[in-house]
């Protein structure tokens, strides 16, 4: 059966790396032709990184369990030195578990390049995918999915005797890359021209609707292995119920949030907007990936439907702000992975989390029971007694809202502060006007056709025409 638990992980893992892929499309349609490449390229530089920092040090931090675990930071395994004799706590064999794991860890390093796409330092960008993949994220990990942890559900002695449910990461992924994206948005400014004299918005529609429909369509697939995989185990006819729910709670709250920003466009727009489709289905998907495995299907229509409307305030307010963030990234994963871990508070099933947590893969912790569950529900008491929830799991999860939101600004805003104290942030204006991918990387990401708006691709763009190695043999017509 160990085989059946590694070909889960092997086959989620590698849905999770797919999803880089959506990513690239994604944000790549979504910004404007003459920084494509660069983004391109910042999104494989994210799993190269991410991949050499979770060997060294990485990996370690999160899970490596040594002779004196402590609920800060795992101090075993670093470089994977002694792999097959220290416990990672899973359930699962070591060596998948790494390569499982990973695949979150960059999902985790690659979100905050939206929110700092088209004017951002590459060499700082570089540092930040090694910062947050060796340092920031590893902890958080640590304290809510290593059963030595301290904020977690199924760690051994989780906080308040109940601790914070995040399944798949709404918090420990999604609010940390986006949080982290959020701040260096704010602290690397606006793109030149997105705000006029009058302090209004400006639009600067990405290139290619084709290419975000691509990337959202591919997050969707991958998400059918970030969320039903990490039950981790496949092995009993109760892990794959939760795995089973676990798909359909989370193909019910994507489509719920892709309606509802729709709707909510054409309320606001009188027309139906194909972009804000996708980013609604994405907000869906990052709002439950922390509960998918223990609320109802009709609550994960309301996860997703709350998670839309969300996103579109927060993007609303951005504006108001004056924060440039061109992929929506903040809002998206920070604000809907916020909503997602405070939701789970809210409606978790009694039933359910003792499925998982007490006879599952986490069933380490010493929870104390009835088992903590939703607020919005009655469930069974120690004595039997059908009773409202005591409140213990919401508390845990705004504590684990607080506490992330507190580590990740706590790293960040130095972090950040200390390449813009150097001038190291941002790239010069003349730079940022011609694009990022002549003035750094020498070329187009297109070569013989221009893309100028988000309809689609146009032809007639010389510059790109005339970087091309055809242009200077073949001659060029509009």
């Amino acid at each position: 059966m160990d085989g059946l638990n590694t070909l889960l992980l092997l086959y989620g893992g590698a849905l999770v790396f797919l999803m880089h892929g959506g990513f690239a499309m994604l944000e790549a349609g979504a910004i404007r032709s003459k920084n494509a490449m660069n983004i391109l390229l910042q999104t494989v530089l994210d799993a190269s990184c991410s991949a050499l920092m979770w060997y060294f040090v990485g990996f370690a931090f999160a899970f490596g369990i040594g002779d004196k675990p402590n609920k800060f930071i795992g101090n075993a395994m670093f470089a994977l030195v002694d792999i097959d004799t220290h416990n990672t706590g899973s359930g699962t064999g070591k060596w998948i578990d790494w390569f499982f794991q990973w695949a979150f860890a960059a999902t985790a390093v690659t979100i905050p390049a939206g929110a700092v796409a088209e004017r951002f330092n590459f060499n700082a960008y570089l540092g930040y995918s090694m910062f947050i993949g060796g340092w920031v994220y590893p902890i958080i990990a640590h304290w809510v999915w290593c059963i030595e942890g301290w904020l977690g559900y199924g760690v051994i002695k989780p906080f308040i005797n109940a601790g914070m449910i995040d399944f798949a990461g709404s918090g420990v992924i999604h609010m940390t890359g986006g949080l982290a994206g959020l701040i260096g948005a704010i602290m690397v400014g606006p793109r030149l021209g997105r705000f006029d004299a009058d302090g209004k918005p400006v639009d600067m529609p990405g290139h290619s609707a084709i290419l975000v429909v691509l990337g959202t369509v591919l997050l969707w697939f991958g998400w059918y292995g970030f969320n039903p995989a990490s039950v981790l185990l496949i092995n009993s006819s109760t892990y794959a119920i939760v795995c089973g729910r676990a798909a359909v709670c989370t193909t019910l709250a994507g489509a719920a949030g892709g309606v509802s920003c729709l709707i909510f466009g054409f309320a606001r727009h009188r027309g139906w907007d194909l972009v804000g489709l996708c980013n609604g289905i994405l907000c869906g998907f990052v709002a439950v990936t922390a509960c998918p495995h223990v609320i109802y299907p009709w609550a994960a229509i309301i996860c997703g439907l709350v998670a839309g409307l969300w996103f579109e305030f927060l993007c609303w307010l951005l504006l108001k702000l004056k924060i440039d963030d061109p992929l929506s990234a903040g809002p998206m994963h920070f604000g809907c992975g916020m909503w997602g871990v405070f939701f789970t508070g809210l409606f978790a099933r009694q039933q359910y989390i003792q499925e998982y947590y007490v006879h599952g893969p986490s069933a380490a912790g010493e929870l104390s029971k009835p088992y903590p569950w939703g607020a919005f529900y009655k469930g069974y008491n120690a004595d039997g007694e059908l009773v409202m929830s005591d409140g213990k799991l919401l508390a845990s999860q705004i504590v684990g809202i607080l506490v992330i939101i507190g580590w990740v600004i706590g790293m960040m805003v130095p972090f950040f502060g200390i390449f813009k104290f150097f001038g190291a942030l941002r790239i010069p204006p003349e730079e940022e006007e011609m694009g990022l991918d002549r003035s750094k990387h020498g070329g187009s990401a297109y070569n013989g056709t221009g893309a100028n708006t988000l309809g689609g691709l146009s032809p007639g763009n010389d510059v790109m025409r005339n970087n091309s190695p055809l242009g200077k043999v073949l001659p060029v017509t509009a």
